[in-house]
């Protein structure tokens, strides 16, 4: 993997635990962090893909001291909201794309070919390790999270609110999926840990189903 030190970088911020994870083994690796990147759904309330609201990811963001753009799109017009997006960050300066993939090939193959398109690096500092190593280094660091949609069909809502610890993750493998969610099984956000300089406090609104998921609908205290 090309070495990302002393470059400026945006990362590919769902507010979940492996884009956290990414974004700080990038600045451990010396890269600079400018921008957090989020897609959000058409309306431009929640997040595209773990439905968060803007206030929550803006509070991650001002808590990692790090500016956020947000994007609204459809998956129709995704890639080139996305494309657009990173154009101007190339623009800007920016060399590199981060990004939380582990092992689904045809997401890399997506992140490649869309940054290539516009010069940009992409940097994927936590493909191919084993699943249960990047769970357990996340939580040996100290970051929390917390289980905010699981897959209807898949995997039951009673896991939804809770911390993502040992025995969430034990729970997770005797419920029959991966622990680390990697086909989109669970979502979660990150709500503190080595990069924040605060944590984040949210309350639980209520529980809603959005394409073939069930969210926790969440606001900040």
């Amino acid at each position: 993997m090309t070495s990302i030190k002393d470059r400026p970088f945006f990362c590919s911020w769902s507010g979940g635990k492996d884009s956290c994870l990414a974004l700080y083994r990038a600045i451990q690796q010396g890269g600079i962090p400018r921008v957090l990147l989020t897609m959000l759904a058409e309306d431009g309330a929640r997040s595209r893909s773990h439905g968060l609201s803007v206030d929550l990811i803006q509070s991650q963001a001002q808590a990692l001291g790090i500016p956020l753009v947000t994007r609204p799109s459809s998956w129709d017009d995704y890639e080139n909201k996305f494309l657009a997006t990173i154009r101007k960050f190339k623009e800007n300066g920016l060399e590199y794309g981060v990004f939380g993939d582990i092992d689904l090939e045809p997401h890399l193959q997506w992140v490649e070919r869309v940054c290539s398109s516009v010069a940009i690096q992409p940097y994927e500092p936590l493909w191919q390790e084993a699943r249960r190593d990047i769970l357990n280094q996340f939580l040996y660091l100290g970051f929390k999270a917390t289980i905010i949609a699981v897959k209807q069909g898949v995997l039951s809502d009673n896991f939804l609110g809770r911390t993502l610890d040992q025995q969430a993750i034990a729970d997770l493998e005797q419920a029959g999926v991966d622990a680390s969610g990697e086909q989109g099984e669970y979502h979660t956000v990150v709500t503190s840990g080595p990069l924040f300089s605060a944590a984040i406090y949210f309350e639980i609104k209520e529980q809603v189903v959005r394409d073939g998921y069930c969210f926790l609908d969440v606001s900040l205290r």
